[in-house]
């Protein structure tokens, strides 16, 4: 069987229950014991050796258990995960807006993890990287842990070079291209990121592309990795990125608008390939609409 999300793990305590699907309840008091013992007999819960225990396995104190989260009601999310690339080594797919790249929260199964293990049938795909979930575009996966640590350093000691595309409102004052330093850190709520006083930790380059007579096209290269690094840079210099629902105002809490993505596309990676030596470039088949 081929789960295409990843485990989570539990040692069992100290204890006096029967079987280690009592002591799973015990842990886990808020999940009854019905929909474990559903888990269990569906396979999704494993011993260490990655064998599913039964409703009659034994318990033991200190007993190494690997679970599957799920979450009772997620969401669809629209949207087609296309695998540009597929090697031993290496996966390269085009991440739809709204797709968390990991689980997490009210996601499990619709993920872009999840998605790429199902369409591959390889358990072992792990993400290089992230986008945010509101982000389209490229994300690189690593095919099996003997490399997986090659392609990591890329990420690591900053030997790629990412471009993405975004829609905003024009920027008449700037000359191009512009490149925006400061300093960002976590703001209120946690989520969000904002600029403050202090030496700078974010870098992008911004330059125009094309402009529209409401919107301009803008290419964006981060020569940093902080977290919504791109989405504050333009907010801060006066043109945020269309439909973004964080900066430079947080939006009420609502459901997802699928009619409504924010426009910041991951449209291009280009290194040198740390197993071959060869260079190596994508693009993202994705494009944005000024709609």
């Amino acid at each position: 069987m081929i789960h295409a999300t990843a485990p989570s793990t539990v040692h069992l305590p100290q204890g006096d229950w029967a079987t280690a699907l009592e002591g799973l309840c015990a842990c886990f008091p808020r999940i009854d014991r019905e929909r474990w013992l559903d888990r269990v007999r569906r396979g999704r819960v494993l011993d260490a050796h990655d064998r599913p225990i039964d409703e009659h396995t034994p318990f033991r104190a200190g007993m190494k258990l690997r679970y599957f989260r799920e979450v009772a009601s997620e969401p669809a999310i629209p949207g087609e995960v296309v695998v540009l690339h597929a090697d031993e080594h290496l996966v390269v797919v085009d991440k739809p807006h709204f797709l968390p790249v990991i689980p997490g929260g009210g996601y499990v199964q619709q993920t872009l993890l999840a998605r790429v293990i199902e369409r591959l049938g390889n358990p072992a795909l792990v993400p290089l990287h992230r986008l945010d979930r509101d982000t389209a575009g490229l994300v690189l996966f690593s095919a099996q842990p003997a490399t997986r640590d090659a392609y990591l350093a890329l990420f690591r000691e900053r030997r790629i070079a990412k471009r993405y595309e975004a829609l905003a409102g024009p920027l008449p004052q700037l000359s191009f291209p512009h490149v925006r330093r400061s300093r960002l850190e976590s703001g209120d709520p946690f989520f969000r990121m904002g600029e403050v006083e202090g030496e700078a930790n974010s870098e992008t380059r911004v330059d125009v592309i094309e402009r529209g007579p409401s919107l301009w096209r803008y290419a964006l290269e981060p020569h940093t990795g902080r977290k919504h690094q791109l989405r504050v840079h333009m907010a801060a210099l006066g043109a945020p990125i269309s439909n973004d629902r964080f900066y430079p105002v947080l939006q009420e809490q609502a459901e997802d608008d699928f009619s409504r993505p924010l426009q910041l596309l991951a449209c291009g990676l280009a290194f040198v390939d740390p197993l071959s030596g060869h260079p190596r470039e994508f693009r993202s088949a994705v494009s944005l609409g000024w709609g």
